[in-house]
Formats: C-alpha cells, structure tokens, sequence
C-alpha cells in the first residue's frame, strides 16, 4: 500500500511538472503537426501501406522526443531527494505510468491529425485504434527504460539510439504487421501476435523493475 502511494505521488509531481512546463507539451504538438504537414506537402494522397509506414515512424520521433527527456531533467540533487523518500521500483514504475499516459494522448493526437491531412485509408477504424494505444504504451516502455540507462551515462543520445535500434525495431515491424490487417476488409488482426507484442511489454517492465534499482545505486 505505501508502495502505491510512492508511485502515486512521483506520478503527480510529474503530472504538475508537465502541466507548469507547458512548453513542452506545446513543443511536442508543435512537431508533431509541422511533420505531418511537411508530409502532407509532400505526398497528398499516399498509399495504405505508405500510409501505415510513415504512421508508425512519427510515433516513433514523437516517443523520442516525449520520453526521452523523463529522466534527463532529474538532477542529482533530486535524485538524491528521491532516493531518500521512495524505492528505485516505485520512482521507474512512476515513470513508466507518466511516460505511458503521456504517450497514449500524443498517439491519439497523431492519429487526428493524420486523419485531417490525409485521406483515410483505414477499414477497422476501432481495432487500428487499440493498436495505435497498444503501440504507444510498448514505444513508451522501451524508450523510458533506455532513457533510465542513457541518464547515467555521459554520452545519453548515442547510447539511446545505440541500444534502442535492436530492441526497437522488432516491435515496430509487430506494430506494422499488425495494423496492415486494418487497412484490408479481407484480414483478420491476428490474436497470436497482439499476445506476442502485450508479452515483450510485459517483459520490458520486469525488466526495469529488475535492473533499474542497480543503476540507482550508482
């Protein structure tokens, strides 16, 4: 129960520091819209699998630039502070929720606005849906686990791309078969596959609730 109450309370402080910082939000809608017009620009109609392709590589940018900063802000004077008050379990497990919600409600945004600039090629609107929230919350896993790995070393941008390209991509090449399914009347989402990728989520949390603690030692 104090755990919870850990977790809740590192989940507000982020939540008000968000909400004081609002040019970061901003800055995330900022580059979120302006890609996608830049896209729009470019090719005004494309394909469905186009389409689905370029989808899935902005969510990836925006995850970058939404999470990546999560634990670069954390001083070390504050991390002392929180070292003090919570557990290392609490303060990830904290950061995963925020970074998640934060995720969610940028990749429902991104599908907005790809809606309004280009035509909608999507059969099953309400399935591409669940995986669009399903594909933000693994991208946002991920990238909150590296970037906990990235705050304590020197070079944080290069071990970031260095570590997240081979867990990243197989997760995106799950997310793009996936939601292929929901551009064709004829195809079935496969069950099997949404299991696979709910597991290496599953898998990328007890991962930083095991190796996390050890990185806050030091």
């Amino acid at each position: 129960m104090k755990s919870l109450q850990h977790i809740y309370s590192l989940f507000k402080k982020d939540l008000l520091l968000e909400v004081r910082q609002q040019y970061n939000f901003y800055g995330i809608l900022l580059y979120i819209g302006s890609t996608i017009f830049v896209l729009n620009m470019a090719i005004e109609e494309p394909e469905a699998k186009v389409w689905n392709g370029l989808f899935w590589v902005i969510q990836l940018f925006i995850c970058i630039n939404a999470v990546a900063k999560s634990f670069l802000q954390e001083s070390t004077s504050r991390m002392l502070y929180f070292y003090s008050i919570a557990g290392p379990r609490d303060f990830i497990l904290a950061k995963l929720l925020f970074n998640s919600v934060l995720m969610l409600i940028m990749s429902l945004l991104s599908l907005l606005l790809f809606s309004l600039f280009f035509s909608n090629p999507i059969q099953k609107m309400v399935p591409f849906i669940g995986l669009v929230l399903l594909g933000g919350w693994s991208l946002s896993l991920v990238f909150t686990f590296l970037a906990a790995i990235a705050a304590k070393a020197q070079q944080n941008a290069a071990i970031m791309a260095i570590l997240g390209f081979p867990i990243i991509i197989p997760q995106l090449l799950l997310l793009m078969k996936l939601s292929n399914a929901a551009f064709s009347s004829s195809l079935t989402i496969p069950a099997d596959t949404v299991l696979l990728l709910i597991a290496l989520d599953l898998m990328v949390v007890l991962l930083a609730v095991i190796l996390f603690p050890f990185l806050w030692k030091d």
